[in-house]
């Protein structure tokens, strides 16, 4: 009968353990994949404020500024 119980507990134990082998590799997955879209966001937000910063000079020279108000 203790027999029994502690092969219960030791399959339990080893699914248990696998279980969280795959939980762990899922969040170190998630990890690189959420890293990659952070570079990502940063690259674009630089771009965008560029982008901005080179509107605002277009409409000064235009005498466009005062309609919208890019750098707000």
């Amino acid at each position: 009968m203790t027999n029994d119980v502690e092969n219960l507990t030791h399959a339990m134990l080893r699914r248990m353990d696998a279980k969280l082998d795959r939980i762990i590799e899922d969040v170190t997955d998630l990890k690189v994949r959420v890293t990659g879209l952070e570079e990502n966001y940063s690259v674009v937000s630089r771009r965008l404020d560029r982008i901005e910063g080179r509107l605002a000079r277009i409409e000064k020279r235009l005498d466009l500024v005062g309609g919208l108000d890019v750098m707000s």
